[in-house]
């Protein structure tokens, strides 16, 4: 008897995540109770069809899941996060309850990864400076004293803070430049594969001697403001700072500070809070490069989100083991 499937996601928010074809290769080795996704567990239509759900695939928008849902899916087996992290929708019972957990946390690395490496080129190029000045004045003169400077990426020194998924897959991007890589992460040992890209080194040693760095570590309650007054002062002048992690780890207010002293340059797409109030510096400072939390998955970067659940649910189905199983040991750690 084939497994009942069911969606449980946000609409407006998870187009392109599943096209026709990922759809299609759902329905060869499962039964989709619902093209419709699930968007409010309270419903009487969501109860019938939480109660035949063997799989339930999950996205951005998902409500969280309770121990009174999970009651609602006697029959449930899979939770498949077509998403990043799972952490802020499962209560612990779905763990206890025995249900296995994967993620699509890989795939929405990538696009970070790739817009870090976007940035660190254009910051250490001056790129954002060198189009104000070309707007101030077209006649280049500005221009061409900044490209007089040591500006550029060869042989400069670019910081990574944390070896996360998408840490890593930062340093291996940076292999096509002729860059310095430093790595300051606590956990990482000599003999892990990362230290082959990145020479390891601990926080002020990498703050003081890069030109670009980047944040990539957890948000958790011991990485809160991690980045802060102290920290910001350790940087190099003209250095410049990219977060795509969580803002969270960035005391804010030390981090405007800083700017607005005009000594370092920023390249911001998470804040914190998620949308900072209007009258915020970053919307208006000169050396911010600000957007609004765009570097992970969009338009149809989404589509690898889905491929990845397709494929984790096609494993189970097949008996084989999940490659990308979200253990509860790692639960909190996650970003």
């Amino acid at each position: 008897m084939r497994l009942q499937l069911a969606f449980a996601l946000a609409t407006d928010r998870t187009r392109h995540v599943f096209d026709e074809a990922l759809v299609a290769r759902l329905a060869e080795v499962c039964d989709i109770l619902s093209p419709v996704p699930i968007e409010d567990f309270d419903t009487a239509e969501a109860r019938a069809l939480l109660n035949r759900a063997e799989i339930l695939v999950t996205g951005w928008g998902c409500p969280f899941i309770t121990r009174e849902v999970l009651a609602a899916m006697p029959r449930l087996q899979l939770i498949a996060h077509a998403a990043g992290t799972v952490k802020y929708m499962l209560d612990p019972a779905v763990y206890e309850a025995g249900v296995l957990v994967t993620h699509a946390a890989e795939a929405n690395a990538v696009p970070v990864a790739e817009y870090t490496l976007a940035a660190i080129i254009f910051a250490n190029k001056r790129v954002f400076e060198l189009r104000d000045l070309y707007k101030a004045d077209p006649s280049r003169t500005s221009t061409w004293a900044l490209m007089d400077e040591p500006i550029g990426n060869y042989r400069r020194t670019v910081g990574l803070i944390g070896a996360s998924r998408i840490g890593r897959k930062v340093a291996a991007l940076l292999e096509a430049l002729e860059v310095e890589v430093l790595l300051a992460d606590p956990y990482v040992v000599p003999g892990d594969p990362v230290s082959k890209l990145a020479e390891l080194t601990d926080l002020d040693d990498l703050l003081a001697r890069s030109d670009t760095v980047s944040l990539h570590a957890p948000s958790l309650a011991s990485t809160r403001h991690m980045i802060g007054a102290r920290e910001f002062k350790l940087m190099r002048d003209g250095a410049t700072f990219i977060n795509t992690a969580r803002g969270a780890l960035v005391d804010e207010a030390a981090l405007i500070a800083e700017l607005e002293s005009g000594r370092i340059q920023a390249v911001i797409d998470v804040t914190d809070p998620e949308i900072p109030e209007r009258s915020s510096p970053l919307y208006d400072l000169p050396n911010v490069f600000l957007t609004p939390h765009v570097a992970g998955a969009a338009g149809t970067e989404r589509l690898r989100l889905g491929l990845m659940a397709v494929e984790e649910i096609e494993r189970f189905v097949a008996g084989r083991p999940l490659k990308y199983a979200v253990e509860p040991a790692i639960l909190e750690r996650l970003a």
